[in-house]
């Protein structure tokens, strides 16, 4: 996919903030008496071009590394701003914190939950969501591929690095998880496992919402991710997570490493383990938010009611895994 020149991106948002503005008056005086900033501002991001523009065609990496130095600043007021201008982006509720005074917007956005927010099915013949998020593709592994979204396939092998783990998957389950900004970012053991190894691989950080996931091939690919080995216990049937970072996402947290992976961690890439976690655990987080791939080996089925464009919360029933014949 070929740069636009930067002159170009100018042209384009000056075009696109002239038209809305001169358009506010036209939508007034049509009785839209409703219309407030935060329908504005999601006017403009529901238009592919433009939201794909703004969140994509800008430095990716130097955004990401501002943010995160911004979201870490412990001052009253510019967290309150933060928080406020990204309330006028998102559905942004607090009601399920733990707290809900902050020091920094880092802190908010790694927020934990109240006890009992979040109820973890107990079936162990499933593999319950390891975090809240709305489902992307979903289904079977075929001929060594998944869909990115619908009619747009990658090779599995390019998203794990390891045929080994493509050839283990083939016939099995995969789900797409997205995390949106205003969502609960920590993730947790969706079973009884043990982690074996973790994959650091660095890369780009694409947006990766429904828009990018359209029009650029193999994005998952392409960004920083981490490919997480658990054995499932007691059956020791391998199930791998992959949390994929994103524009403004691009670290992450886990719990059982003593380092945090971000763009600027350079290996080991290959990171033994030996980590029990029980069910529900808490496994990580995103020092933002961005998309965990859940895969299942043959045997393994989706949940009733896990289908695209669905919503899960961390807790709730995912796949089924108790035909799986290890």
């Amino acid at each position: 996919m070929s740069a636009i020149p930067a002159s170009t991106y100018q042209i384009v948002v000056v075009i696109a903030v002239s038209s809305l503005a001169s358009r506010r008056r036209t939508l007034l005086q049509t009785n839209d008496s409703e219309m407030t900033t935060k329908a504005l501002i999601a006017r403009i991001v529901q238009q592919e071009d433009i939201n794909f523009l703004l969140t994509n065609r800008i430095p990716r990496r130097l955004l990401t590394q501002f943010v995160g130095w911004l979201s870490r600043i412990e001052q009253p007021w510019v967290c309150a701003g933060c928080i406020g201008l990204w309330r006028l982006f998102s559905d942004l509720d607090l009601s399920e914190a733990k707290k809900t005074h902050f020091k920094s917007v880092h802190e908010c956005f790694t927020r934990e939950l109240r006890e009992g927010a979040r109820p973890i099915d107990p079936d162990p013949g499933v593999l319950a969501s390891p975090c809240d998020a709305l489902v992307g593709a979903c289904g079977t592994v075929t001929e060594g591929s998944v869909l990115q979204a619908k009619g747009f396939p990658y090779p599995l092998l390019d998203l794990l690095s390891d045929p080994e783990l493509v050839r283990y998957y083939q016939g099995g389950q995969y789900a797409t998880l997205r995390l949106t900004s205003s969502m609960y970012h920590r993730f947790h053991a969706p079973a009884d496992c043990r982690v074996e190894q973790v994959n650091y691989i660095s890369g780009d950080t694409w947006n990766v919402n429904p828009i990018a996931l359209k029009r650029v091939e193999r994005l998952f690919c392409r960004n920083e991710r981490a490919v997480i080995r658990c054995r499932l216990m007691p059956s020791g049937a391998l199930m791998t997570l992959v949390p994929v970072a994103a524009i403004l996402v691009a670290s992450m947290r886990l719990r059982f490493l003593d380092v945090l992976l971000h763009l600027r961690y350079r290996g080991p890439n290959v990171i033994s383990c030996d980590v029990g976690l029980r069910r529900g655990e808490e496994m990580g987080w995103f020092e933002h938010g961005s998309t965990i791939l859940v895969f299942a080996p043959q045997g393994a089925c989706l949940s009733e009611g896990v289908r695209e464009g669905g919503r899960v919360q961390m807790g709730q029933a995912l796949m089924r895994v108790d035909q799986i014949s290890n």
